[in-house]
Parts: structure tokens; C-alpha cells; sequence
């Protein structure tokens, strides 16, 4: 099974849970993510929270705010990468107004479901969800302000083409406000991958260095990579020891090495 088949199956098992009633987190117990995990929790304060349906709240899978770090204005249309249960889309429809838009991309049947229930139940009417791939946007060239995306462009194993994509849909001079899964520095390669595994799911981080060359690469300029959540070998104890692994031997290898981040980029105002 490839990298896109394992996310479709792991991120519509989560809509599944909610759509069918789980009062429970988004996640199973074997998940890297839920209401109490280190990366997923407390990622939107009360009042964003009381602005969304709670069933959006509990399909969260990201690692980050990007509605709190984008400065979306009224009337700016946005596109947001990997929508999932529709929060981040929710949220950014109310900053951008009725004369904004908000587009939510997302490849799950599931996700999409349950977004387009979460928005009937918020009332929002300048939201659209797409079924489609980040490495395929479907919208025009130069069509929106500002891309968002919270914790899932490390799930793509096409990440060059998922950040040419990102360019050729935003506008000149829009901006990419993503959060995201990052490292910093060596990690040794037989714990890098079952760290980023509990990190983002699916073992596809890029360094942060490299981040910035890829985003280089696809014609972005005004490039920042600015952790938001550092994170400690505790946060990972439990389930780095349900791994097999020596978790006071690999510490000082790993701690503070993965992160949660927010990237920014703007596209030029002229080629």
C-alpha cells in the first residue's frame, strides 16, 4: 500500500468514528493523535472553539493554528490544503466575510462528508469543499489569496509538485501560511522514522532547511520557518516505549530535533 492509500484509509477511519457518533477522539488508541496528545491538543483557543461545530473539533488531526497565524482579511479568497473535518476552513470563512471565500481540498470521501455537515451545522455559506489531491489542485491559475494547509503537506510523498501547485493556484503577491511537521538536525535513521510516525502520522517530514530550498525551488520568496511547538522525548515516551525502543538512550539524539511549524511564503507580485 502506498503513502496516499495509507493516509485516505487513516484519515477516513477518523471522519468514520466521528460521523457515526464516537463520542471518543478523532483517533483510535493506537493513533498519533487525539484530544490528549501533545501535537493535536489545545491547538484552538475557547473562543475559536465556540465558533465551530464540535464535531469539526473532533476530527482535528493537525499540529497547528493556521487561522491564527495567516492574517486573512475580509473579502480574500482562501484555499485550504487537506481540509479534513472543515475547522480551519470554518474558522477562515468568518475572518474573510461574506464577501470572502474559502475553498477546503480534501481526497476522502469521509473527510468531505463530514466537513460539508459540520459547515451545514455552522451556517456558513461562503465555503466550498473540493474532493481532489494536493499535487492536483483543481482550481485556476492566480485564483487564490492565500493557501492554508495544518499538519498534511508532510503526508505527500510529491512534495515539489504539492508547493508548484501551491504557486500556480495563488495569486501574485498571495501568501502560503501553512503549519506543518518539521526536523531539525541529524536523527538517527532507525528512530527518525518511527518518531515522525507518532510526529505526523506518515514518516515525511522535511528538514527545515530543506523546506526552505523546496519553497525556493517553486518560486517563492520571503521565506520563514518558525517553530511553534518544540518537541521533548517526553511527549513521545509512551509511545516511543510501545515500539520496542530504549527511550532514555535515544533521548539526547532526538529531543527538541522534531517540532511543529509554521511556514510562511509569498509569490512574487511579478515573474
Amino acid at each position: 500500500m502506498d503513502i496516499k492509500e495509507v493516509v485516505k484509509e487513516k484519515y477516513g477511519e477518523a471522519a468514520l468514528r466521528v460521523l457515526n457518533g464516537d463520542n471518543g477522539s478523532c483517533c483510535g488508541p493506537s493513533s498519533c493523535c487525539g484530544p490528549d496528545d501533545p501535537i493535536s491538543a489545545r491547538l484552538y483557543d475557547p473562543s475559536q472553539a465556540a465558533q465551530i461545530p464540535e464535531d469539526a473539533l473532533k476530527a482535528s488531526l493537525g499540529c497547528g493554528n493556521p487561522t491564527a497565524l495567516a492574517s486573512l482579511k475580509p473579502g480574500e479568497t482562501v484555499l485550504d490544503l487537506g481540509s479534513g473535518g472543515g475547522i480551519d476552513v470554518l474558522l477562515s470563512a468568518r475572518r474573510v466575510g461574506p464577501t470572502g471565500k474559502v475553498y477546503g481540498l480534501d481526497m476522502t470521501d469521509a473527510m468531505l462528508a463530514l466537513a460539508r455537515e459540520n459547515q451545514k451545522k455552522a451556517g456558513v455559506e461562503n465555503v466550498e469543499f473540493l474532493k481532489g489531491e494536493i499535487e492536483n489542485i483543481p482550481l485556476p491559475d492566480n485564483s487564490v489569496d492565500v493557501i492554508i494547509s495544518n499538519c498534511v503537506i508532510n503526508l505527500s510523498a510529491d512534495k515539489d509538485r504539492v508547493l508548484r501547485e501551491a504557486f500556480r493556484v495563488l495569486k501574485p503577491g498571495g501568501r502560503f501560511a501553512v503549519s506543518d511537521v518539521v526536523t531539525r538536525g541529524e536523527i538517527p535513521a532507525e528512530v527518525r522514522q518511527r518518531i515522525l510516525l507518532w510526529v505526523g502520522c506518515i514518516a515525511g517530514a522535511l528538514d527545515e532547511n530543506e523546506y526552505r530550498s523546496r519553497l525556493d525551488a517553486a518560486g517563492f520568496e520571503r521565506i520563514e520557518v518558525e517553530p511553534t511547538r518544540v518537541y521533548r522525548v517526553d511527549d513521545a515516551r509512551a509511545f516511543l516505549s510501545g515500539q520496542g525502543l530504549d527511550v532514555d538512550a535515544i533521548a539526547p539524539l532526538v529531543d527538541q530535533k522534531f517540532m511543529s511549524a509554521f511556514v510562511r511564503a509569498e509569490k512574487p507580485l511579478s515573474e
